[in-house]
């Protein structure tokens, strides 16, 4: 059978001041934030920024040098054993015995938490295609990839930590995966996703944490993080305009004329209701427009100056 539900908490996963220092480098510094039970949370930064050691503190691979860090209300190094039952987590630099097979690698962790994952393991197997009668070394990296995510979803966990999940999957796979968060939040469960690739991050979490050497620089909703994004809208005219008509526009940025006043390059900053309703007032040929999605608002805190963000 897999994992009993323990009473709900409101707070997943919760760190306070949270540090980490090798010798004289830092991993992570002060770092505070909460995942609510039931969210899909995403935590966002470049290689070195602090997310692995966040991780392995969560998981008791690491202890913080100060600070507090709790998992389903309780602490990592009190309650190792317990929460590694209720917990399911994919490494980002995953691991594996190379002469299991995808079956018994399956049956080692779930003998770990002493636990019958054996009927959830032939589910997910079929859902991502996967053969488990082959050697770990005869899989290729999307395989071994699913082998990951198969032991960290056959106990149905309480939480889901999962670094780089969608690594080496195509996207027929990825789009699975993605069904197979939807219905852990359904089911009430908590994800922390740390992932590089922001479009997955943006079309499956319900809040996101990024992180900048080791510090949090935000957490925030999706939909409110990509309503600050900067967008970029292109608009070609059948007769010259000027800039000024533009530029006079709250949430207008920039203003950029080309090819005589008959093309202008926006920079638009939050809704674009208002710029809609002065474009409307002229003839329009053509019109185009990007950035507003999450990556671009990732890319725009990782420009500014570090004092900047203070």
């Amino acid at each position: 059978m897999v994992s009993e539900r323990q009473p709900r908490v409101e707070l997943a996963i919760e760190t306070k001041e949270l540090t980490k220092y090798y010798g004289n480098h830092r991993g992570i510094e002060s770092l505070s934030f909460s995942v609510h039970a039931g969210e899909i949370f995403g935590f966002l930064g470049p290689n070195g920024a602090g997310k692995s050691t966040t991780i392995r503190i969560l998981i008791d691979l690491l202890r913080p040098t100060s600070g507090e860090a709790r998992v389903l209300g309780l602490e990592p190094r009190q309650s190792s054993v317990d929460l590694r039952r209720r917990i399911g987590y994919l490494p980002g630099d995953l691991a594996m015995y190379d002469r299991m097979t995808g079956r018994e690698v399956c049956r080692y962790f779930a003998a770990l938490r002493r636990l019958d994952t054996g009927p959830e393991v032939g589910r997910l197997a079929e859902r991502f295609q996967l053969d488990l009668d082959r050697p770990i070394k005869d899989y290729s990296t999307g395989n071994r990839q699913k082998v990951g995510l198969v032991q960290a979803f056959m106990h149905q966990p309480e939480v889901l930590i999962l670094d780089e999940p969608t690594t080496g999957l195509d996207p027929l796979m990825q789009q699975e995966f993605y069904g197979l968060l939807q219905e852990a939040r359904d089911d009430g469960r908590t994800v922390l996703l740390s992932s590089h690739v922001l479009p997955e991050v943006e079309h499956v979490a319900d809040r996101v944490a990024i992180v900048r050497e080791g510090a949090i620089v935000v957490v925030e909703d999706v939909e409110t993080l990509k309503g600050r994004a900067v967008r970029r809208m292109g608009i070609d005219f059948a007769r010259a305009v000027e800039a000024s008509a533009f530029l006079c526009l709250s949430s207008v940025r920039s203003a950029e004329e080309s090819n005589d006043g008959h093309r202008l390059d926006l920079r638009i900053e939050g809704a674009v209701d208002e710029v809609v309703k002065e474009m409307a007032k002229y003839e329009v040929v053509n019109l185009s427009s990007g950035g507003g999605d999450l990556e671009e608002v990732f890319l725009d805190y990782y420009r500014q100056p570090e004092d900047a963000m203070e």
